[in-house]
C-alpha cells in the first residue's frame, strides 16, 4: 500500500541518520524490509537470526495496542511508552479496528525498534525507537479522485447487478437513496431495469479505496427514465431531476429499502385468520423478523405500543393532513413514544408477527385526513427546487453531466 511504501522509505532515512550520528547496536533499523509474511504468534527470541523482521499485529474487535502488542511479548511498558507517542503524534487509538494496519520491526535481537500503524488508506504513522524514546514520524497520502462509469442490467436482483458490475453494494444503497421518493425499489424492481452511474473512486496509488460523490445517475424501468443529478447546494451534496426539480419528497415511496409486497391494497381480501371477505387498506411488506422499518416522512409519534390485533404498531402524524401506521412489529425503535419527533428515514420499529398476524411482516398504512389511501398511488408533495439564483449554472451543469453519462455509458 502507498502509505506503507512511504512508512519504510522514512524508516530507511531515520536508520541512517541514526547511523551517521553514531547511535548504533540497539536502535539500528534492520536492513531487511522485504513485504509481510504470515503472522506470527510471538517476538522472535533474542539472538534469532530469522530473516523476516517486519511482522503484521493481527487486530481483533476490541483491541487497545498495548493488548495487540502483548499478544506479540511486547513488554507492558514498552507498548504504554509507543502509545503515548503515537497519541502525541495525533494517531487516535480510540477507534483500532480489525482493518487497519499494524506491524513491528524486530532487530536481530528480538527487539522492536519500530512499529507501523495505519489506520486508513490515507494516513499512517511510523514509530522509530531512538536514545530519546520513541520518535513518531506522520505520513499522508492525497487521494487520486477519478470519475468513472458504472452500468448494469437487473436480471434477478439489483444487487447482483451491480455485483456484476464489479462494483460494491454501497453503489446500490446510495442509487436507491437518490430515487427513494420516486421509485419503490421493492415494489417494482422488474428484470431488464437498466441503470448508469458516474461515480467519484478514490484510489491510494493504483488500489481502489472508497467511492466518493455520486455525481449522476439513471434508472430505466418499464420505459420510465429517472435521473438523479448531483450539485453543491450551500455545503450539501443534493439531487436534483433535470429541470432542477428535488428529488427528495416529503415521503418516502416505502418504509423498507429491500423486501417484497405480499398484499396489495384492496377493499376485499379473503382474511387468512378471521375468515370472508374484509377490506385491507394497507401494504403487507414481507420481511424477516427484526427488519427495519423507516419513517417514511418527518413527523410526531402520535401512537406507539400494542394495538390490539395490530399487535405493536406505531402511528406517525405528518403535515398536510397525513398520517401513516406500521402494524405488527417485533419492538419499537429507541425513543419512539407518544410525542416525540421522528425525521424522514428514522427508524422506528422493526419486522415482527405480533397481533393478527399469520408471518413476518409490515402492515404499513397511510391516511390522508382520516381516509385510507393507497400508498403505491398516492402523490405526495414534492420538495424544495434548486434556488432561482443557481437555476441557470444547475441547467448547465446537469446538461455536462447527462452528456458525459450517455458517452462513457451508453444502454
Amino acid at each position: 500500500m502507498v502509505i506503507r511504501a512511504i512508512m519504510l522509505m522514512v524508516l530507511s532515512v531515520v536508520a541512517l541518520s541514526l547511523s551517521a550520528t553514531g547511535l548504533t547496536g540497539r536502535y539500528l533499523l534492520p536492513a531487511d524490509t522485504t513485504p509481510i509474511v504470515a503472522a506470527v504468534a510471538s517476538a522472535p527470541p533474542a539472538g534469532s537470526t530469522a530473516a523476516k523482521t517486519v511482522r503484521p499485529v493481527p487486530l481483533r474487535r476490541g483491541d487497545t495496542l498495548v493488548t495487540a502488542l502483548a499478544r506479540q511479548g511486547l513488554d507492558r511498558r514498552v507498548s504504554h511508552d509507543i502509545a503515548t507517542a503515537l497519541v502525541e503524534g495525533g494517531a487516535d487509538l480510540r477507534r483500532m479496528r480489525p482493518r487497519h494496519g499494524l506491524e513491528i520491526t524486530w532487530d536481530l535481537t528480538g527487539e522492536p525498534v519500530a512499529l507501523h500503524y495505519e489506520p486508513s488508506p490515507w494516513i499512517g504513522f511510523a514509530v522509530i525507537a531512538t536514545d530519546d524514546g520513541w520518535k513518531v514520524e506522520r505520513s499522508e497520502t492525497r487521494p487520486d479522485v477519478r470519475v468513472e462509469a458504472v452500468r448494469g442490467e437487473v436480471s434477478s436482483s439489483l444487487f447482483e447487478a451491480v455485483d456484476d458490475a464489479n462494483e460494491s453494494p454501497q453503489l446500490v444503497l446510495e442509487m436507491v437513496e437518490i430515487f427513494s421518493s420516486d421509485f419503490d425499489f421493492t415494489a417494482d424492481t422488474r428484470a431488464g431495469d437498466r441503470f448508469r452511474l458516474l461515480v467519484e473512486k478514490r484510489y491510494a496509488g493504483d488500489q481502489f479505496v472508497d467511492y466518493g460523490r455520486l455525481l449522476v445517475a439513471q434508472y430505466v424501468s418499464d420505459g420510465r427514465i429517472l435521473t438523479g443529478v448531483g450539485f453543491e447546494n450551500g455545503s450539501r451534496h443534493t439531487y436534483y431531476d433535470p429541470d432542477g426539480r428535488s428529488l427528495k419528497k416529503s415521503f418516502l415511496k416505502s418504509p423498507m429499502e429491500f423486501t417484497r409486497i405480499t398484499s396489495g391494497f384492496t377493499y376485499a381480501r379473503p382474511h387468512p385468520i378471521l375468515g370472508g371477505t374484509r377490506p385491507h387498506l394497507a401494504i403487507d411488506y414481507g420481511a424477516p423478523v427484526g427488519t427495519p422499518v423507516r419513517a417514511v416522512a418527518d413527523a410526531t409519534v402520535a401512537k406507539a405500543g400494542w394495538n390490539g390485533g395490530n399487535g405493536i404498531s406505531v402511528t406517525l402524524r405528518h403535515r398536510s393532513g397525513y398520517e401513516t401506521m406500521y402494524n405488527h412489529l417485533s419492538r419499537l425503535g429507541a425513543g419512539v413514544r407518544p410525542g416525540a419527533r421522528v425525521s424522514q428515514r428514522q427508524v422506528i420499529g422493526y419486522v415482527g408477527s405480533t397481533g393478527l398476524s399469520t408471518g413476518p411482516h409490515l402492515d404499513y398504512r397511510v391516511s390522508k385526513n382520516g381516509r385510507f389511501v393507497n400508498p403505491l398511488n398516492e402523490k405526495f408533495l414534492p420538495g424544495e427546487p434548486i434556488p432561482a439564483g443557481e437555476r441557470a449554472e444547475f441547467l448547465k451543469h446537469a446538461r455536462a453531466v447527462v452528456r458525459q453519462l450517455e458517452a462513457t455509458a451508453p444502454f
